[in-house]
């Protein structure tokens, strides 16, 4: 298919050049020639760009956002930020289109969500369930692990997508580009709902989780964190996890079962240690930032 998208290119600018020197053809039909060929890219589209990944992104965090509230201190999101970009910059994708941005969630609810293209939302349940920053690194570990693997995406039904990206083949070419949001939210609506429905109410597939377990603890120690903290998180989440609650426990598997898959990595990994002075460090910043929440 690519290679008769080029074909199909070179043809056009083919004739375009060769048609200078016999005939005077006007700007106009250079420009519509132009825009044939970018909606003909565009219809040939099987995936989503990291661009259009970032406004389903965007519009998947509003949509949460529509019904949680948002805990507005500056300290304590400021500091999740610092930290997740810190980490993100260990994993396989260490920038998306729009970057990687965490908010928090005043809800007592033991939970957290990652939008496609990088946008975390973690609840003060879940921020309370971690001790240090180690634990604190492993929550946001496991979401960025999401949003790398590309597992809300991966969540739309293959038959919204092919709709939505057949629609954006036959927008202008300031769409395709981004700049016409609602136009785009419109368009990418029931991928939106596909992506909602299964981290709100479904949850990703134990496969899944169990993926994104083992991606956030490579993360953890290429950054410098201990991964035998994900661990100590699991422990502290399977003690307050309500069964049947509208959280982590409807949502993801037991911990038990991830605390056992867990076990069996770090087995055969070298410890950890991290210096008693940096320790230390890690701890008061912490507590600064996140004693309160």
């Amino acid at each position: 298919m690519r290679n008769c998208i080029r074909t199909l290119s070179l043809a056009i600018l083919t004739l375009v050049f060769s048609s200078c020197a016999s005939m005077n053809l006007n700007v106009g039909n250079v420009v519509a020639l132009g825009q044939g060929v970018q909606q003909y890219q565009a219809a040939s589209q099987t995936e989503f760009t990291p661009e259009q990944e970032y406004y389903i992104g965007r519009a998947v965090a509003a949509n949460i956002l529509s019904t949680r509230k948002v805990f507005d201190n500056k300290a304590a999101t400021g500091y999740l930020n610092v930290l997740e970009r810190a980490l993100a910059i260990y994993s396989d994708r260490p920038e998306t289109f729009g970057g990687y941005h965490v908010l928090i969630m005043d809800s007592d609810e033991i939970n957290a969500f990652s939008a496609p293209g990088g946008l975390i939302l973690v609840s003060r349940g879940l921020l309370r369930c971690a001790q240090n920053e180690d634990e604190v690194a492993a929550i946001l570990a496991h979401e960025t692990s999401h949003v790398v693997l590309k597992h809300g995406l991966n969540a739309i039904k293959e038959s919204r997508k092919t709709e939505a990206l057949k629609n954006l083949a036959v927008t202008s070419a300031n769409t395709l580009g981004g700049s016409n949001v609602q136009q785009l939210t419109d368009i990418f609506k029931d991928s939106i709902g596909d992506i909602v429905n299964t981290m709100v109410n479904n949850g990703y597939s134990r496969d899944l989780e169990f993926q994104a377990d083992q991606m956030a603890l490579k993360i953890m120690r290429n950054a410098g964190y201990d991964p035998r903290a994900f661990e100590g998180m699991l422990k502290v989440m399977e003690v307050r996890l309500k069964p049947g609650g509208l959280d982590f426990a409807k949502t993801h598997p037991d911990p038990k079962d991830r605390i056992e898959k867990v076990d069996q990595t770090l087995a055969g990994w070298p410890t950890v240690t991290t210096p008693a002075k940096a320790q230390a460090v890690r701890q008061a910043r912490y507590q600064a930032a996140l004693g309160s929440v």
